[in-house]
């Protein structure tokens, strides 16, 4: 698959602009690019209060990027049970999770040489 040439920096914007747009919880971008052997230039993590809006998450950052971007993901997994969903846009991974599952899971401390930036939440 060919991926269109876009600037890391509009996904990441788009991305962040997706999640904030139904009000997503919590946004943590990790930057790996200074990582060895990392998957990816970044990840984003955030959270939603429950399988409802995580789904409801994952549809904004996909209707955003297609509409401003041109372009879809690479991969999402995790969308039946809307606890933990995975959206691969090749350069930039998205964690969309319930908080409890989060908190379980821990991407954060498990990538713990990543720069990590914390967003305030707007609401």
């Amino acid at each position: 698959m060919v991926k269109n040439n876009i600037s890391t920096d509009d996904l990441l914007a788009t991305i962040i602009k997706g999640i904030e747009d139904v009000k997503g919880l919590d946004i943590d971008i990790l930057d790996l690019r200074e990582i060895d052997n990392r998957v990816c230039d970044y990840f984003v993590i955030c959270n939603g209060t429950s399988n409802t809006q995580v789904n409801a998450i994952v549809n904004s950052i996909q209707k955003g990027v297609s509409r401003e971007l041109k372009d879809k993901p690479w991969h999402v997994e995790g969308t039946e049970n809307g606890e933990w969903v995975l959206m691969d846009y090749v350069s930039i991974v998205v964690h969309v999770f319930q908080k409890h599952i989060r908190e379980y899971y821990n991407i954060e401390g498990l990538w713990g040489d990543a720069k990590i930036t914390s967003l305030e939440n707007k609401y």
